[in-house]
């Protein structure tokens, strides 16, 4: 942006309407403050050196004052824009202006005054700036001098006859009136225009601002689902954790009530391997327990890269926990190592849910199957997880991943589960969809383009 533009643009004016006056206003005044006086040095220039006859004294000094005024009244209106006084500033300029023209009719009189480009400019700076009723109000005022310049040249010391100054008065006020008239209603159309284009644009603000704030609202509302679903399955798990640190409990006592023999029959090295074995029972029992909290914790959701393989071993534990004795567990993936990129929890998460609703739906006896492997291009990578469990109607496959929608008995499922999955994949940018072969097992299948290679974005598979 040109500086000066910037400059003329930086005025502080609060009303937008005012606001796309300012720059052009400025200029105007600017040129006032500066022509004017340039102006007025050459014409005295002029006079000075005789290429120009000197006026008569009372018209000089009548023009020299009203020029003062002029350009201080230009350069006031300036700095008030400047300060945050925009109405101010032009009320005062254009009442300055007003005398002004008044004081140079009446000192060169009304027969000599021609075609005044000034009043009309007035008029026009009113209407377009300051509203119709300042535009009113300076009509009357110039009316009001031009009676009392008619006044002056019928009974002054050069009369004229009361039918020319008359005739004269009404020919100069009929055109100052068409020209108000027809800004009147040009500016009532303007500023109706704006007004309606700035309510518009204000009530789109406010949506905007209500539609962030919604999205807002939702983010957090699904991040506190995710979190709830990291509760439930976390209180799930908690019974079968409760037997791991038993057995864990179970052998750190088992060496403790063994101290005093071990330290009279096998000497130090008994009691250094008794105490190697309570460390190595303790950090497992620590493992266990930094694993469950780091699931269950509510974070801000942090993707890093990963081995898919490997989070799928060191899921294991918990899995069983979470099936249970009944339900055998299958775990199959690829000699190649397959590096993913999305957050772990949420990797964790989605894969404990889609367990937690096959454990509900195998009867009896069942396996619960994990196979991840490259896809066909070896770009990309698919997960399918799956089960012996009775299958999945259509009508409920096509409901699965809407929020709250369950068919498990109230008081059992809450119908997150799969809706929070599906956000956690499609966040990742991937996808999941839901078959159900004509033998009645579940699968879940999970194309998905979040997997990456070091470096490689990856397609879908």
């Amino acid at each position: 942006m040109n500086p000066f533009r910037g400059w003329l643009r930086s005025a502080p004016v609060s009303d937008p309407v005012d606001r796309r006056n300012a720059p052009f206003l400025q200029v105007l005044l600017l040129f006032f403050g500066v022509f004017v006086p340039i102006n007025k040095a050459l014409f005295l220039y002029a006079i000075a050196t005789g290429q120009f006859p000197p006026p008569d004294t009372v018209p000089l000094v009548a023009d020299l004052a009203t020029d003062f005024l002029l350009v201080a009244s230009a350069w006031t209106a300036l700095w008030l824009i400047r300060t945050g006084h925009f109405r101010r500033g032009v009320a005062l300029f254009l009442s300055v202006a007003c005398v002004c023209v008044g004081l140079a009719y009446a000192g060169i009189g009304l027969t000599r005054v021609g075609l005044d480009p000034i009043p009309l400019v007035l008029l026009s700076l009113a209407g377009l700036v300051m509203g119709r009723q300042a535009l009113w109000r300076v009509l009357a005022a110039l009316a009001a001098m031009l009676l009392v310049c008619m006044a002056l040249s019928i009974v002054g010391a050069d009369p004229i006859k009361p039918a020319t100054a008359i005739g004269k008065t009404v020919s100069i006020a009929g055109v100052w009136l068409i020209v108000a008239l027809v800004l009147d209603r040009t500016v009532a159309a303007l500023r109706d225009s704006l007004e309606e284009s700035e309510q518009r644009g204000r009530a789109l603000e406010q949506a905007y601002a209500r539609l962030e704030q919604e999205a807002a609202e939702r983010e957090r509302t699904r991040e506190q689902l995710i979190h709830s679903q990291k509760l439930d399955v976390a209180g799930r798990l908690a019974s079968g954790l409760a037997h791991d640190f038993g057995n864990v409990l179970t052998v750190i006592l088992g060496y403790a009530q063994r101290r005093e023999r071990l330290a009279a029959t096998g000497g130090e090295p008994a009691l250094i391997s008794a105490l190697e074995g309570v460390e190595l029972a303790a950090r497992r029992a620590l493992a266990i327990s930094r694993k469950l909290l780091s699931f269950s914790r509510l974070d801000v959701v942090q993707a890093e890269t990963f081995e898919a393989g490997a989070a799928l071993q060191d899921l294991q534990p918990m899995l069983r926990q979470l099936l249970g004795p009944e339900i055998r567990l299958g775990l199959r993936t690829p000699a190649v190592p397959l590096p993913i990129h999305m957050d772990k929890g949420n990797f964790e998460l989605m894969v404990l849910n889609i367990a937690g609703n096959a454990r509900d739906a195998i009867v009896d006896e069942g396996t619960f199957r994990i196979d991840v492997a490259p896809d066909d291009t070896g770009r990309a990578m698919v997960l399918t997880l799956s089960d012996d469990g009775p299958g999945m109607p259509a009508s409920v496959r096509a409901r699965a991943f809407e929020h709250f929608f369950t068919t498990k008995p109230k008081g059992v499922g809450t119908g997150l589960g799969l809706p929070v999955v599906r956000d956690i994949v499609l966040e990742a940018g991937g996808e999941i969809r839901i078959d159900c072969p004509p033998e009645g097992a579940l699968r879940y299948t999970l194309p998905c383009r979040w997997f990456r290679w070091p470096g490689v974005d990856m397609a879908i598979g």
